[in-house]
């Protein structure tokens, strides 16, 4: 079967197309033929080995993001069947409750392998039935960006109605955020450097914009938007470095910043008073659990989400497809047809 795997030497240069065997499913395994795969930013990260240690051991197949049919199962699989459409989930071995190294160190794409290869042979633990409304390339988009989303506004960050939440960028997980904000009744204010993105946010239902190139103190600018409670109660931060700072001053007594991207930077470069004095959450969010997942995808059938989906490649254009999103500026989640 066709495969794309990290070879010899973590670089881009060195992930490349190429054979392995099919694989035979064992006690409790499912073997799921792959339909399509979404990029995340962290694919731009593992073939350099970003992660250190955790990034896994070469050969290394990439991506963990796809959807796919199970073709065969071995003994003892009850939770799907053969034909089942799945995705697999990005914790192979989170199914519920709280984090843990092991849980942790059981990631596709690194340090498992991922799902760029026509099969691939998953635990049945590892894998979620897809709901029928849903097509191929929007499941795809889901085991990453959309359970980081949920757990931020959902698991972690319990939100109700009449929440103030503040979503930096129109990136997949901002998106995302945006739409299960509003499915539990929130006011969301979402930023961005692009008024065309602002307007299309405006269009997903966005309640308030604010472009931070015009303005650049967005958290100076907010305050009208919460002076009723002093703050956001959740932001939902995805710029890091450069953003934080903003964020510290934008959230209110006893808010949540849903720490979940560094785009701008890795350091903490804020006065760490604020977090103290104002009784400020800093939660940090992974992905999420398997429970979490099928919880998401109900709510997702119920009020009938679609993904915001972006260009398709080939199978055999992985390289061109991680430029494409490597340059960034476009909308929707970068796919992989199979």
């Amino acid at each position: 079967m066709r495969v794309f795997q990290i070879e010899g030497n973590w670089s881009f240069d060195n992930l490349k197309l190429a054979e392995r065997p099919e694989p035979e499913p064992g006690p409790g395994q499912v073997v799921v033929r792959m339909k399509m795969a979404a990029l995340n930013a962290r694919d731009l990260i593992v073939p350099l080995r970003g992660y250190g240690r955790a990034t896994g051991e070469l050969p290394l197949i990439p991506v963990s993001d796809g959807v796919g049919e199970v073709v065969a199962t071995g003994s003892g699989v009850t939770r799907v069947a053969i034909g089942d459409r799945v995705c697999p989930t990005y914790f192979q071995n989170w199914t519920a409750g709280d984090p843990s190294p092991d849980r942790f160190a059981s990631a596709l794409g690194g340090p498992l392998d991922g799902v760029m290869a026509d099969l691939v042979c998953l635990s049945q633990e590892g894998v979620v039935r897809i709901p029928d409304y849903l097509t191929d390339a929007e499941a795809a988009t889901l085991p990453c960006a959309a359970l980081t989303a949920w757990s931020a506004i959902a698991t972690q960050g319990n939100t109700r109605a009449g929440d103030r939440i503040l979503i930096q960028g129109t990136g997949g997980v901002a998106l995302f955020a945006l739409a299960f904000a509003k499915i539990h009744g929130a006011h969301v204010t979402v930023i961005s450097s692009s008024d065309d993105k602002l307007a299309m946010v405006r269009g997903m239902g966005a309640d308030e914009v604010i472009n931070y190139r015009e303005t650049e103190d967005w958290a100076r600018a907010s305050r009208q938007i919460t002076a009723d409670r002093g703050g956001f109660d959740n932001i939902i931060e995805l710029g890091g470095e450069a953003t934080l700072p903003l964020s510290l001053r934008a959230i209110r007594p006893g808010g949540t910043i849903s720490m979940i991207g560094v785009l701008s930077g890795l350091n903490l470069n804020a006065s760490l008073g604020p977090i103290v004095a104002r009784q400020v959450r800093l939660q940090g969010v992974t992905v999420g659990h398997r429970d979490g997942f099928e919880a998401m995808l109900a709510a997702m059938q119920q009020h009938e989400i679609h993904p915001v989906l972006g260009e398709t490649f080939a199978f055999e254009d992985l390289l061109p497809a991680l430029d494409h999103l490597k340059t960034g500026g476009h909308i929707g989640k970068t796919l992989i047809g199979f």
